[in-house]
C-alpha cells in the first residue's frame, strides 16, 4: 500500500474530532485542503483504513455509517432524533465474550455495544 496524503488528512481530521462523522461530513472537511478529493476517493480511504484497523466503522441500523478513529474498546449511544452518536465507556464483558466464543460460529475478534434511544439534549428540547 503506498503512501497517500489524503488518506493520512483524512486520519489526522478523525483523530481531531470527538464527533463520529459519516463519509460525507469528513468529505465537507478534507476538501477545505485537497479542494479537488472526491466523495469516492474518501470511501475508498475509509474503507482500507477500517480493513487495516486504524478506524472503526459504526453502523446505526438507518443506513447511516459513521466513523471513529479511536479503536479502544468502547461502547456507542446513538441518539435517534439528532443522529449525534457518543463515547460511552462501557465494554462487554469477559463472560458475554466467551459466551459468543462458545456459541461454534467461530471465534470472536472484536465486540462493541451500540446503545440506542433519545439523548438528553433531545429530551430537554422535546424531542
Amino acid at each position: 500500500m503506498n503512501y497517500s496524503r489524503q488518506r493520512e488528512y483524512i486520519k489526522e481530521y478523525l483523530m481531531s474530532t470527538k464527533e463520529h462523522p459519516t463519509a460525507e461530513v469528513i468529505y465537507q472537511n478534507v476538501r477545505e485542503e485537497y479542494p479537488k478529493i472526491s466523495l469516492g476517493t474518501v470511501y475508498r480511504n475509509l474503507t482500507l483504513l477500517v480493513e487495516l484497523g486504524e478506524v472503526k466503522k459504526i453502523s446505526t441500523g438507518d443506513g447511516t455509517e459513521h466513523y471513529d478513529a479511536d479503536t479502544s474498546a468502547h461502547s456507542h449511544y446513538y441518539c435517534r432524533c439528532c443522529h449525534r452518536i457518543m463515547d460511552v465507556e462501557i465494554t462487554p464483558s469477559v463472560d458475554q465474550i466467551l459466551a459468543a466464543s462458545s456459541t461454534g460460529l467461530g471465534t470472536v475478534e472484536q465486540a462493541s455495544l451500540l446503545f440506542t434511544g433519545v439523548c438528553k439534549d433531545c429530551m430537554d428540547n422535546g424531542k
